[in-house]
């Protein structure tokens, strides 16, 4: 299936994906009330994503623990990145995305699910920073290099990216709810 250089090349190319969907979703955070149903689909569009590259980095995690020799050659990733950023990212992202899913199943306008959500973004953007400049040089280097399983990885990421397109459509009215509720909690303002 490509072995170790198939899984680091997934993990790169899933991680330059989110790059740019974790961008836009950021992008609609300063003006939230407007683009709160995008904000929602992108959100629900990255879980898959998300999924997928937390599970190739766990399979590396696993093998290289494992003592799988072709995961113990690629060695291990810096100290401060393995024992405080990786472990910080990885919770916090769980936290992120689980309150993400329960604001637009439960539909709590305010409490300590939104709070937790919001908080949780704050400690996640610091942890993904630092991961992100702790990867960024050899992310090209990881998606040119031709390796062995390249269908495979072009296949996982477009299942993922088809599941959550398909999962973010799905909840569009809950989006959308979001977005009324919105919409008329600040039509006094006006």
């Amino acid at each position: 299936m490509g072995g170790a250089p198939a899984n680091a090349r997934l993990t790169a190319v899933v991680g330059a994906i989110l790059l740019v969907l974790l961008a836009a979703e950021g992008a609609t955070i300063p003006w939230i009330g407007p683009l709160l149903t995008p904000h929602v689909f992108l959100g629900l569009l990255l879980i898959p994503p998300v999924a997928l590259k937390m599970a190739s980095t766990g399979w590396r995690f696993l093998r290289y623990y494992r003592h799988d020799p072709a995961y113990v050659e690629l060695g291990p990733p810096h100290a401060f990145m393995r024992f405080l950023v990786a472990p910080v990212t990885v919770l916090t992202t769980f936290t992120l995305f689980g309150t993400g899913i329960l604001l637009v199943v439960e539909h709590p306008h305010g409490g300590a699910i939104l709070g937790l959500h919001k908080v949780s973004f704050v400690v996640w953007f610091g942890a993904m920073s630092l991961h992100v400049l702790g990867h960024l040089r050899s992310l090209w280097p990881e998606i040119a290099v031709s390796v062995p399983g390249r269908a495979l990885v072009a296949a996982l990421v477009a299942v993922a990216i088809a599941a959550g397109v398909a999962f973010a459509m799905l909840e569009l009215p809950a989006a959308h709810a979001w977005s009324h509720w919105h919409e008329m909690r600040h039509a006094f303002d006006k």
